[in-house]
């Protein structure tokens, strides 16, 4: 399966662990641009302002709604941020939505959070993992 990974980059470990992870099952993986650069930033100020950057030079929303289309499935990495359990930002929830009305699968690495979409977040449906990527077949 063709899977694109979402989040937000303040996870981009996170990510770089799940797109090693979900390769050693036999998956391919699209990641964010940058994802890799962010990765080894540590402060999370200058990774919002790459980010904003990058997003503008790079046409990244466009660009990645193409690799959404692309593919087959998008895994949401949804982490505490925020001080919000499971958090999904305004990108992911985008990126989310963008895979609902193509009909693509969309996962949750972990439970859908407490927000003020949480409403459109359950109507997508999304398959929950809770960290297990084995469940994705």
């Amino acid at each position: 399966m063709k899977i694109v990974i979402c989040g937000s980059m303040t996870a981009a470990k996170k990510m770089v662990e799940i797109e090693n992870g979900l390769i050693d099952l036999g998956h391919k993986v699209i990641l964010p641009k940058f994802t890799k650069e962010y990765s080894q930033m540590d402060s999370q100020e200058d990774m919002h302002s790459e980010s904003v950057k990058n997003k503008l030079e790079h046409d990244l929303i466009r660009d990645y709604f193409e690799e959404i289309k692309n593919g087959d499935a998008v895994l949401i990495i949804n982490e505490e941020r925020k001080n919000i359990k499971n958090y999904i930002g305004g990108n992911s929830f985008l990126e989310m939505a963008f895979a609902h009305v193509l009909n693509k699968e969309v996962f949750l690495l972990n439970p859908i959070p407490d927000m003020g979409y949480s409403d459109e977040l359950i109507a997508m449906q999304p398959t929950i993992l809770n960290g297990d990527l084995s469940l994705i077949k």
